[in-house]
């Protein structure tokens, strides 16, 4: 029988502000000494009352806007009643009946450019829970301990329609909300950090079948790589279950990255077990429409509004495109380059094809600009290159004035030291010979000194001609240009 997947994504996000949710403890991922960010507050003393970060709850309105969401008027916190080591009340302040989000969706593309729309269920606001450390000790017994450093940080929650149908799909959704999560600010969603954390609620049902399957939530994946390999991996766990005769167990299990497997780790609650009522220490949120337009006036663009306008504006392919979506400030500082060279190109006439400079500028940026980025560690905003020595540094390659292997070597001296391109190229010697005058004479010698190889080219062995570019080269000192070197060598052949 042929099964079809039904995968919904719920997707936890810590979102980036100064303080915790209800209080103003520091919101600090990068706090490595426990329990250093913790007051009577997000601890649970006795006779303490929250007080609802603002900063938080724009985030998650801003999230809403852009995922084309409904942002009521009227929303509310609730209590979601369990108990674990690491939640210092017992329960949990949350949003269940009044989220701030309603519906929604999100677009993106599949690797074959297959176009897909998921809808969105909700998007609420609660705050994180703290962490448990386990550790044995060398006569085997074991500890946890507490680190209520994370407890109380704003945890935004985003839940997805059932509307999911591979692996592929599940991992690039994941993908796509992160860039829409990082563009707002909402957070930077590190899934190495824990900052945005992936479960998945699969289940599989007989093909042309509408009816749902029973439906199992995957928990423990720490990246994008893990989302597509857990979510197959229990897609053929669950048909060989219903193969052998046997039903499907709705529960939740945990992803062992390791081992490359699912393993049960508890049958899943109802959500009438977590006795939801609304949180009495907070009043409820009213969201005034005013306050709302200003939160919507911050919107920028977004991931896919980004990607349109780089493939019309700047004919690249897709591949750089992406590089681009997936790195803000190398994006930016790409539009600054191109910017820069406009003035260039439109004093170049029709000598310069805008569409090929532009391509040399993303070329340039996505590789050795990117691999010296990479060596030293440092951002874009680091970089002593200037957009408009890049944009000279173009012009001069574009122009025939230096060779490729005589750009990298000016990228990496620009890139080091902030100099000029001009300049560089003046005090090391590294301009490229494109005089035909100049490079006639080598072109002469080179022929009548390799008279064998001439003869191979002319019985129709055209690969032969490389050998005397590559000695033609060698003799003008790595200066001459080698396009014009191969069509001056085959002139004077034929």
């Amino acid at each position: 029988m042929e099964y079809e997947p039904v995968i919904g994504i719920e997707v936890h996000t810590e979102l980036k502000t100064r303080t915790k949710m209800f209080c103003d403890c520091l919101n600090d991922p990068d706090e490595k000494h426990p329990n250093v960010n913790i007051c009577p507050i997000c601890l649970a003393h006795p006779g303490t009352l929250p007080v609802a970060n603002k900063e938080a709850v724009e985030k998650v309105i801003l999230v809403g806007m852009a995922l084309h969401a409904e942002i009521p008027e009227y929303s509310q916190f609730d209590r979601k009643n369990y108990f674990y080591p690491d939640l210092p009340k017992g329960y949990q302040i949350s949003q269940y009946e009044h989220p701030l989000v309603k519906g929604g969706y999100l677009e993106f593309r599949l690797g074959d450019g297959t176009e897909r729309h998921i809808r969105i269920t909700r998007v609420h606001l609660e705050e994180d829970t703290g962490r448990l450390a386990h550790a044995t000790s060398d006569k085997g017994q074991g500890t946890s301990l507490v680190d209520f450093n994370r407890a109380g940080i704003p945890l935004m929650e985003l839940v997805t329609e059932p509307d999911i149908r591979s692996a592929e799909e599940a991992r690039r959704f994941a993908e796509e909300l992160q860039l829409v999560i990082r563009y707002i600010g909402a957070s930077d969603a590190d899934m190495e950090k824990g900052q945005m954390r992936v479960e998945a609620n699969v289940s599989i049902r007989p093909k042309g079948t509408k009816e749902f399957g029973t439906k199992v939530e995957l928990k423990n994946i720490n990246s994008f790589k893990f989302v597509e390999k857990a979510v197959l991996y229990e897609i053929e766990r669950q048909k060989k279950v219903l193969e052998s005769g046997e039903g499907v167990i709705q529960e939740t299990r945990g992803w062992d990255e390791s081992k490359g497997v699912s393993v049960s780790q508890r049958i899943n609650r109802l959500a009438s077990d977590y006795r939801y009522f609304p949180e009495p220490d907070l009043p409820p949120l009213m969201l005034d429409q005013a306050w709302l337009s200003a939160i919507r006036a911050r919107l920028t663009e977004l991931p896919d509004a980004k990607r349109r306008r780089f493939a019309k504006e700047y004919e690249l392919d897709d591949k750089t495109i992406e590089q681009f979506i997936g790195d803000r400030e190398l994006s930016k500082y790409f539009e600054e380059v191109v910017s820069e060279l406009a003035e260039w190109i439109g004093s170049m006439g029709d000598r310069v094809s805008r569409p090929r400079a532009i391509k040399l500028v993303a070329s340039y940026l996505t590789t050795d600009f990117q691999k010296l980025r990479k060596e030293t560690t440092s951002a874009v905003s680091d970089t002593l290159i200037t957009p408009e020595n890049f944009a000279e540094l173009v012009a001069l390659i574009y122009e025939d004035k230096i060779s490729s292997a005589a750009a990298k070597q000016v990228l990496e001296l620009m890139f080091r030291t902030g100099a000029d391109p001009t300049d560089i190229i003046r005090e090391k010697n590294l301009g490229q010979e494109s005089s035909q005058e100049a490079l006639g004479a080598i072109v002469r010698d080179v022929i009548a000194a390799n008279e064998p190889i001439v003869a191979q080219v002319k019985s129709g062995k055209t690969n032969a001609i490389q050998a005397l570019v590559g000695a033609a080269m060698k003799a003008s000192g790595g200066k001459g240009n080698p396009a014009l070197l191969r069509q001056m060598i085959e002139n004077a052949i034929q």
